[in-house]
């Protein structure tokens, strides 16, 4: 007989039991490895994806132009349209280079344009220089400016046109001929398809007498 108090010694784990008892702890030590290293990834991914999107709205802000920055060139630029009056227009230049703070504003180099080519209101602006107003349909000309219609030929140092109206208007000095003769003036406009051409400021003229 056993004394009391006393515990038996278990009986040996029989051979498929010891297998499915190392199955068992090795699948215990899994889960607990588990439950420490998921998390762990988890907070790694947020972290990363957290700090992805900082990254990406950051480099999304506009960012000033500077001195390095390429202007966009166009090479031989050809701008067409119409005016309000359904006359069709071709504005062309050797050279342009869009405004890198206004897309819409575009510096020509010997810009020409031609309003309502071979029609009845033909007229021919050019300058040495021009900027373009692609929004608006201004075109600003600058530097040995030549306006011709089929009525009238001038010269002036600065003219804007206005595509969309058709009218010209300038605050430069302008001389040139028209139906009634030679004409300078200190500023000028050009409306109504060019039948209306108002002159201002100093304005002398010289009448040809037809015969």
């Amino acid at each position: 007989m056993s004394a009391a108090g006393t515990s038996l010694p278990e009986p040996p784990l029989s051979e498929p039991r010891r297998v499915d008892f190392e199955r068992w702890r090795r699948r215990s030590r899994l889960i607990r490895t588990l439950r420490v290293v998921l998390p762990a990834t988890i907070a790694l991914i947020f972290m990363g994806l957290v700090g992805s999107v900082a990254w990406s709205t950051f480099n999304a802000q506009p960012k000033q132009a500077t001195g390095g920055d390429e202007p966009i060139r166009l090479v031989k630029p050809r701008f067409v349209g119409r005016d309000d009056k359904g006359r069709a227009f071709v504005l062309t230049a050797e050279s342009a280079v869009r405004d890198r703070l206004d897309y819409q504003r575009v510096m020509l180099k010997t810009p020409a344009l031609v309003l309502d080519e071979g029609g009845a209101d033909e007229m021919r602006i050019n300058g040495a220089d021009g900027v373009f107003h692609e929004q608006s349909g201004k075109l600003e000309l600058s530097g040995g400016v030549r306006l011709a219609d089929t009525k009238n030929a001038f010269a002036t140092a600065a003219s804007l046109f206005d595509t969309k109206t058709g009218e010209v208007v300038g605050s430069a000095p302008i001389q040139g001929a028209g139906g009634l003769g030679e004409i300078n003036a200190k500023s000028y406009g050009v409306y109504d398809k060019g039948d209306r051409m108002v002159f201002k400021g100093g304005v002398r003229t010289r009448l040809e007498t037809k015969k």
